[in-house]
């Protein structure tokens, strides 16, 4: 079966440039220009403004913050592993592990939410389940584990299964296959949503909003200042969760900043969870990311990351210029960290450690200058 059963096409009609101009033409309508503090906050507002209508935030269904612990286990080092189960929409429940260390870090922010990123399971990989041979694989692939880092290291750590991913999986990936088990149905999710006026990313921020609402609520630890970190679509999630709430004070992203053009729109064939109707309208992934200042902000980008698109680190370095001249309009530099590793596409946890008692010296600094 070939040639012989098909017309050979001599020449296509597309529309990808097209596009490229309607984007270079039309596109970042609310691009980040603010010259004072005062109009940095003006944009911040409108922007967002425009972002919660854009991922469909007001169409989202508030319920009760119904929740339930399901299991309490005692892992390795002391660390306790809860499992609970949080409503965050009328009959929309998200499960999620809880890792506790022993001896909880005596810092501004002692509570991180660790969010998953595709082909790990969900929060499996993020919590270190690696007694699940899929899972195992899998953690030492993308060394995806960074909740388990982080409960080691003496933080709360809280490892949600995001819609779509582990138990949260649609129809369609609700299989006992280990493809289907790693796997997400992001796909199917946009398709139900973006009719009724719902995005991947918007139900994603609003659970992130839930979960923050139920760390506040319980009550234990010290959340004036929640962290987020996470790779791959992980690091999606922290970037826009860091962009829409300013409960979070302390963000890390790994493999997911970059300019849409390159990566998104040439690299059309990525994940339904990344595309916004109308989004590249307003605003580059930079100008989301300036929103995160004057809060530290750690960026790690891989050399050889596919995702970079064709123009490798120029398509991140041009994000990034954006924003550090947010940070630097804040007097905020030393709060920006750009980490670079070789390689493709994983997430290097040698920066952790380092970052977060850079972030928590930035921190004592800003409280010793008032």
């Amino acid at each position: 079966m070939g040639m012989e059963r098909i017309e050979p096409v001599k020449k296509y009609y597309t529309c990808r440039r097209a596009l490229e101009k309607r984007m270079a033409d039309s596109g970042r309508k609310e691009a980040f220009s603010a010259d004072t503090i005062e109009d940095f906050t003006k944009w911040k507002q409108s922007l967002r403004d425009i972002l919660s209508d854009l991922i469909g935030l007001p169409n989202m269904a508030p319920c009760p913050p119904n929740s339930e612990v399901m299991e309490r286990v005692e892992l390795e080092d002391g660390i306790i592993r809860e499992k609970v189960i949080l409503e965050v929409e009328d009959g929309v429940w998200m499960p999620f592990y809880i890792l506790i260390p022993p001896c909880v870090q005596e810092v501004p922010a002692q509570c991180f939410l660790a969010l998953p990123g595709h082909m790990g399971g969900g929060k499996n990989s993020i919590a270190g389940r690696r007694e699940i041979p899929a899972i195992r694989d899998a953690i030492e692939r993308f060394h995806y584990d960074y909740g388990m880092q982080l409960a080691r290291l003496g933080y709360v750590a809280f490892c949600p299964d995001n819609r779509g991913f582990g138990e949260r999986r649609e129809e369609a990936l609700q299989a006992d296959t280990e493809e289907a088990y790693l796997n997400s149905t992001c796909f199917h999710l946009a398709h139900m949503a973006e009719p009724l006026g719902q995005t991947v990313i918007g139900m994603c921020t609003w659970d992130v909003m839930r979960l923050i609402d139920y760390i506040q609520a319980r009550g234990e630890w010290n959340c004036d200042r929640v962290g987020c970190v996470g790779f791959s679509g992980g690091g999606m999630q922290t970037l826009w969760a860091g962009a829409m709430d300013d409960r979070i004070g302390i963000s890390i992203i790994s493999g997911y900043l970059y300019g849409y053009r390159d990566s998104l729109l040439v690299l059309n064939g990525n994940c339904s969870c990344n595309y916004v109707p109308g989004l590249w309208l307003h605003a580059d992934m930079g100008d989301i990311a300036a929103l995160h200042a004057p809060e530290p902000l750690l960026v790690q980008s891989c050399r050889e990351d596919d995702l970079n698109g064709r123009r490798g680190l120029a398509n991140v370095y041009e994000q990034m210029d954006t924003v550090q001249a947010a940070y630097r309009l804040w007097s905020t530099e030393e709060f920006l960290t750009h980490d670079i590793r070789p390689g493709g596409h994983c997430w290097h946890p040698e920066c952790l450690e380092p970052f977060l008692r850079h972030a928590q010296g930035a921190f004592r600094k800003k409280t010793d200058m008032k």
